[in-house]
């Protein structure tokens, strides 16, 4: 990189670290942490555990936000330093240290960017995410768990934790649905940009004349709810079937009626769970992925009564896509809502599709701004 595309560099950054000065309220903060701080080493802190666990996790939460600020601003009057050496030195190596240097430091400002674009009322939490093929068969039911696999490797990436909540085989390849939970600060708010509707086009591995085909498959993302999360579900409300577990599983597959499958009347949500080893515990992880499919419904309406809300189900097919994803005549991944694509479509399926989040984040902050 040359010096002055360095000092360009320099220059929008200091832009950016006195914009995040203006929009963080950092005597607030700082009074906010002095007041957790005082809670936290009362004797009866811990009589309520998961207020104290709650208590504890907004102090971390509101810290990071607070030191990695002030780490960003040293950083930056660190760099500024070595930018001025460099240029009275010319010395090559620590002009290739700067460049290295800056390199990084602008990801540690995007990555933070992103951090503060987070605020929604359950984006720090936990997120659940279903896979459903669209019509197609094979060609969509493949399509579903490819999408499975890039949601894992993403996770992954990020060092959260995946857990499959539920899991159904396809017909001959793929799968017909799943639902797993990815657990890790924030997935919620990152994966919320993924709801919706992925288009795929590629020449068929199951097609023996290797004809081009269009496949669909929807991705519903919700929030994780804690337990003492304030929705109300009526018992009366619900039916419930137990069956045998079928597909991955682990012994207690096909052996005993461990499945739950929980039906909200009012809403016609069907969710189920069969990948844990009681019944008793599919229960409550069904009723978990209820809760949170109801808290999502509420987000996306606000606040609507449900049974206004429903409405008809959008067919998972063309026209109706958040994305596409294209590997024939050429390669691109495109989101038709913000317009970011990349031709690095192995990346993507790899589970990097980090900048699509980041523009959709962008994209939401504009738009509440209007």
């Amino acid at each position: 990189m040359e010096l002055f595309e360095i000092k360009n560099l320099l220059d929008e950054n200091t832009e950016q670290i006195a914009s995040f000065r203006g929009s963080l309220d950092l005597e607030t903060m700082e009074a906010d942490l002095a007041e957790y701080q005082q809670e936290m080493v009362q004797p009866d802190f811990w009589d309520d555990p998961q207020a104290a666990q709650a208590l504890i996790n907004k102090n971390n939460a509101l810290k990071d936000v607070y030191n990695t600020f002030h780490h960003l601003e040293t950083q930056l009057e660190d760099l500024t330093v070595a930018y001025e050496l460099v240029k009275e030195s010319d010395d090559d190596e620590l002009r290739a240290e700067l460049d290295h240097d800056i390199q990084a430091f602008q990801k540690d400002i995007e990555k933070y960017e992103r951090f503060l674009l987070l605020d929604g009322e359950y984006d720090s939490n936990d997120a659940i995410l279903e896979i459903h093929p669209g019509a197609g068969g094979t060609e969509s039911q493949d399509w579903a768990s490819m999408l499975l696999r890039m949601y894992q490797r993403w996770g992954e990436q990020h060092g959260f934790t995946v857990n499959t909540l539920d899991y159904q085989d396809g017909d001959e390849a793929g799968i017909k649905s799943v639902s797993i939970e990815i657990k890790g600060t924030n997935a919620y708010g990152f994966l919320r940009s993924e709801h919706g509707i992925h288009r795929l086009v590629r020449i068929s591995p199951f097609d023996s004349n290797s004809r081009r085909h269009t496949s669909f498959a929807s991705v519903e993302v919700m929030p994780s709810l804690d337990q003492d999360t304030e929705i109300e579900i009526n018992e009366d409300d619900l039916r419930i079937d137990v069956f045998r577990a079928s597909g991955a599983g682990g012994q207690h597959v096909n052996k005993t009626s461990s499945a739950v499958r929980i039906t909200h009347e009012p809403t016609g949500i069907v969710v189920s769970s069969q990948n844990q080893r009681s019944q008793l515990q599919n229960r409550e992880t069904a009723m978990k992925m209820l809760q949170a499919k109801l808290v999502r419904i509420l987000e996306e309406q606000n606040a609507k009564e449900l049974d206004e809300i429903r409405g008809e189900k959008q067919e998972i097919a063309w026209g109706l896509q958040i994305r596409s994803y294209v590997f024939h005549p050429y390669n691109m991944v495109k989101d038709h809502r913000t317009g970011e694509e990349t031709a690095n479509t192995q990346a993507v399926m790899d589970g990097d599709f980090d900048a699509f989040i980041d523009s959709y984040l962008k994209s939401k902050l504009t738009t509440e701004e209007k």
